[in-house]
């Protein structure tokens, strides 16, 4: 393969890179996995080269170690000691089966962002130790593209012909962790009724189902965690990477944070996701569609009319695009709407379990 100097830089985010993990493993084959186009040089979040494409869709990897936590016990070519019993909760330890030889976990273990797997490999460690198990790690994590299908093709790679593997995992990716936090990010122009919708939805939240929910308002944000930023495209996106980081502490702590930036960029917003997911939460993602001319005959301030003016830089909708969401939960059209209706649709989409008196 050619000098991957000559490869652009790609940063695909923490599920491809746990897939072409498990491909360089042998648990995945490259056409089981999205690798991405290229010629070009993946890179992961440290900066760190991990492998190149070719233009003709070839791997070649550019370390042989994976740089993640927990080295020693990551899965490798010696395979793992049969049988074995796939793990995602620390709540099926206290059910694995008698005889078992290897305890798996599937966690993604890079970085901090993805904290809830960490626990879970602490937890699993701990389990090996006590029941005198040999702990694997397979990077199979909470945000994992297809994830019962990623499961699936772990459990019968590590099984071979006549091996068994039991899988104790969750039956259903997100749906498991249910009862875990959740972040509502109500993304739109300004103007478009986020602020309204957020508000309504924490009093909801709040008076009917009586949860614990944080409201992370715009302006306190910038009161408090943003103080010193100012609203270049760069400040402002570091603005919302804060305002996720906290939302998904919130969420690993088993609560209900609702934030509405305009959050105009997908990379962003896929950011956002990632610290969410790592941590064991949901994200709701809900879309506030509003049209452009709404917003700006709802504009009180006259921000719009300013920013056509040219008063004001990289103003979302005029100056500054805004990238409609393809992943959004949720899509709303506050124009002539009331409200109730509309965080009725919201609260179905966060689909919580009953609470109890």
């Amino acid at each position: 393969m050619s000098d991957s100097s000559a490869y652009p830089a790609l940063f695909p985010g923490m599920p491809a890179l746990d897939d072409l993990e498990l491909v360089r493993l042998g648990l995945l084959a490259p056409d089981d996995v999205g690798v991405p186009a290229g010629p070009v040089t993946v890179v992961d979040a440290e900066g760190v080269p991990v492998a190149e494409v070719g233009a003709d869709g070839s791997l070649g990897w550019l370390s042989p170690r994976s740089s993640r936590p927990f080295e020693g016990w990551h899965l490798t070519e010696d395979g793992v000691e049969l049988p074995a019993a796939l793990v995602d909760d620390a709540a099926a330890l206290d059910r694995v089966p008698e005889g078992t030889r290897t305890l798996v976990a599937l966690a993604s273990t890079d970085g901090d962002d993805n904290q809830r797997d960490l626990d879970l490999v602490r937890a699993v460690r701990r389990a090996a130790d006590d029941g005198g198990y040999a702990l694997r790690v397979a990077p199979v994590g909470l945000a994992a593209p297809d994830r019962r299908q990623r499961v699936e093709q772990v459990r019968a790679a590590l099984a071979g012909d006549d091996g068994t593997v039991h899988d104790l995992t969750a039956a259903t990716g997100h749906g498991a962790y249910r009862s875990r936090g959740v972040v509502v990010l109500l993304s739109g122009l300004s103007g478009s009724g986020k602020s309204t919708l957020a508000r309504a939805l924490r009093d909801r939240l709040v008076e009917d189902e009586g949860r614990a929910v944080s409201l992370l308002d715009g302006d306190v944000v910038r009161r408090h965690l943003s103080a010193g930023l100012g609203f270049s495209p760069e400040d402002r996106e570091t603005n919302i990477r804060r305002i996720g980081w906290v939302a998904a502490e919130i969420a690993r702590h088993g609560g209900i944070a609702i934030a509405s930036p305009i959050a105009p960029f997908e990379r962003t917003r896929q950011d956002v996701r990632a610290m969410v997911e790592g941590r064991g939460g949901r994200l709701v993602l809900v879309h506030v569609a509003t049209p452009l001319e709404e917003c700006e005959r709802r504009d009180r301030k006259g921000l719009y009319a300013r920013a056509r003016a040219g008063e004001i830089p990289d103003f979302t909708g005029i100056s500054s695009p805004y990238e409609v969401p393809t992943d959004a939960t949720l899509t709303l059209d506050t124009t002539g709407q009331d409200v109730d209706p509309l965080v009725d649709q919201i609260l179905a989409a966060l689909e919580l379990p009953a609470t109890t008196d």
